[in-house]
């Protein structure tokens, strides 16, 4: 009985899921004593040195000042008020950062592909000298280099329908929502909406039976003139559904309006043409990796060449762009924490920078960043997996 009972055992060991199931929960089991005994020296040295650990600090009141936030905030607010600020400032220039970018780098990848010369030395000068540029030292030459020289408020730079242009940012009209707006924008949204399902049925009935059923005259009608007769009834009833507060020039300052203040320019502008630079690179690999075989037959069929890039080359080329593309985004994000060189009020210089000075609370403050970063990461990822597992060639 205990010589079948041994050579049951081997046996066991002897299947590899077997063992890779025991060596896996001994490697698991390793980590998680390895992180708590972390965790709890962490903890010890933190009581014997009188330092507060938790995260009740995020409810204290913070009693510093940001410049720019998206959301109400005041000094008397809470820290966990400041770091959503950080947050919504990272988010805003991590988006706008990966549009800005994308249309950039997708402009200067074809231009690099162009027949004409001009156009395509341009685009090979640009790509070669910003990608040999350290980002930090492009923000600089942003910063200090052309906005820090605009002129002061009082020799603003005016600029066309009421804005202003001077060191302390740019000031453009803000909008003031009157009763009503909110219908216009639903209206909006509806009409953007239902042209996307329009474009989706359309392109479905091509690729099924060839086809063409022209969107653009639906989506002027959607997008554009069923919100116009809505502000245009609205006005008529009850005034403007949307009026501009005006930027008023002072002899110190200009009031009114919204500021777009030169440390997000400066960020915005840095990141977006450094990263486009590599995205330039990727289109161009992307673009020229489709078989000369794929054009041929394009022009076989008498589409332009226009006709045959959009169509036919760059939807190719997208199984070949996404993969890098999706890197690039990444980069973008984790980058823009260099935004603290220049005085932007990001997640690092709001959160990990002002409050973990004031609280000493390393620990939960640089877990909570790195949380947030590796939280933004993954769901860039996920969400370009999953378009490029749409855009994917599927075998039959």
């Amino acid at each position: 009985m205990a010589a079948a009972r041994e050579r049951g055992v081997i046996a066991l060991w002897g299947d590899p899921a077997v063992r890779g199931l025991v060596w896996q929960s001994l490697v698991a089991v390793l980590v998680v004593w390895g992180l708590y005994e972390i965790a709890a020296n962490a903890a010890r040295n933190l009581a014997q040195q009188g330092i507060a650990s938790g995260f009740d600090f995020l409810d204290r009141t913070a009693g510093f000042d940001i410049s720019m936030s998206l959301i109400a905030y005041s000094n008397t607010m809470t820290y966990g008020r400041a770091f959503l600020v950080g947050l919504l400032n990272t988010l805003l220039v991590a988006g706008l950062g990966i549009v800005l970018a994308t249309v950039i780098g997708f402009t200067v990848g074809i231009a690099r592909l162009s027949d004409n010369w001009l156009v395509r030395t341009l685009a090979a000068t640009y790509v070669e000298t910003i990608r040999n540029v350290p980002l930090l030292l492009m923000l600089f030459a942003v910063y200090f280099g052309v906005l820090k020289t605009l002129p002061a408020p009082r020799d603003s730079i005016a600029l066309p329908f009421g804005s202003f242009l001077n060191i302390r940012g740019l000031f453009v009209p803000a909008p003031v929502w009157q009763a009503g707006s909110g219908l216009v924008l639903a209206l909006l949204m509806l009409g953007i909406l239902a042209t996307a399902v329009l474009a989706v049925r359309a392109r479905r009935a091509w690729l099924v039976s060839g086809e063409r059923r022209p969107v653009w005259p639906a989506a002027l009608i959607l997008i554009l003139g069923v919100p116009a007769l809505a502000a245009l009834a609205l006005l008529v009833i009850a005034g403007p559904p949307v009026t501009f507060d005006m930027p008023q020039a002072g002899r110190f300052n200009i009031s009114g309006g919204v500021a777009l203040l030169p440390e997000f320019v400066a960020i915005l502008t840095g990141l977006s043409l450094y990263t486009a630079a590599f995205i330039a690179e990727i289109v161009r690999a992307g673009v020229a990796g489709v078989p000369a075989g794929q054009r041929e037959a394009a022009e076989a069929l008498g589409l332009t060449r226009w006709q045959a890039l959009r169509l036919v080359v760059v939807p190719l080329a997208l199984r070949i762009i996404i993969p890098p593309l999706t890197n690039q985004y990444l980069n973008l994000t984790k980058n823009s924490s260099l935004a603290v060189a220049i005085g932007y009020p990001d997640l690092v210089s709001v959160f990990a920078g002002t409050v973990l000075n004031q609280t000493n609370q390393a620990i939960e403050v640089i877990l909570i960043t790195m949380s947030v970063y590796l939280a933004l990461s993954l769901a860039t990822s996920v969400a370009m997996n999953i378009f490029n597992a749409r855009v994917a060639i599927k075998e039959r």
